[in-house]
């Protein structure tokens, strides 16, 4: 059955406050505008983060970046850089960004359940002197996504502590699971190609 989002839908930030209320003026005055000390220690622990991109129509993607620890390198107070390793060359973020440069990065480090949230412009770049200083076992990165800071700001535990997700008593057994490949060619057969195992 097919839902019909609108005959229910909020159209009005009026309408939403009024179901939601307002944030407490410390919510709304904790966003800054620089990469301070505290950002910079999150960022240089973090080997994980999710990468927001939307095209100029406003199809969104949201990608995962895993990397060594320090490897995303904060230039300044207000300029960060993410390497954009070799992957499966489908480049959805780096195709939004050329189109959008609007961008919304959140920062997590394994067993902490705060979340650094950063959003800012973003700029393909091959600069490099800068994609060097990001090498990975002697490789430098193809690109980097040069990123000018707008808002950054740390997100409260929440989500992830009510997730439960760094709790590996909570988590599914793999053997339980479809594999990756598994998903892939269903995927695969959905679009009409089949794969020869």
């Amino acid at each position: 059955m097919i839902v019909n989002f609108a005959e229910s839908a909020i159209t009005t930030e009026e309408e939403l406050r009024n179901i939601v209320g307002s944030p407490h003026k410390n919510v709304v005055n904790k966003t800054i505008s620089v990469i301070d000390e505290h950002c910079k220690n999150f960022i240089a622990r973090s080997p994980l983060l999710f990468l927001a991109t939307a095209d100029s129509k406003g199809h969104c993607d949201v990608s995962p970046r895993g990397d060594e620890p320090g490897t995303v390198l904060v230039l300044n107070d207000h300029q960060l850089v993410i390497p954009d390793r070799p992957g499966n060359k489908r480049l959805d973020s780096i195709s939004n960004i050329l189109s959008n440069p609007q961008i919304g990065l959140l920062f997590l480090i394994p067993g902490l359940d705060d979340v650094l949230r950063i959003n800012g412009r973003a700029t393909i770049i091959k600069n490099d002197d800068i994609l060097n200083q990001m090498s990975l076992k002697g490789k430098k990165p193809l690109l980097g996504i040069g990123v000018d800071v707008e808002e950054a700001f740390i997100h409260c535990p929440r989500a992830l502590n009510q997730s439960n997700i760094w709790n590996r008593e909570s988590w599914e057994d793999k053997e339980a699971l479809p594999t990756l490949m598994e998903i892939f060619h269903a995927h695969l057969k959905i679009n009409g190609v089949e794969v020869k195992a």
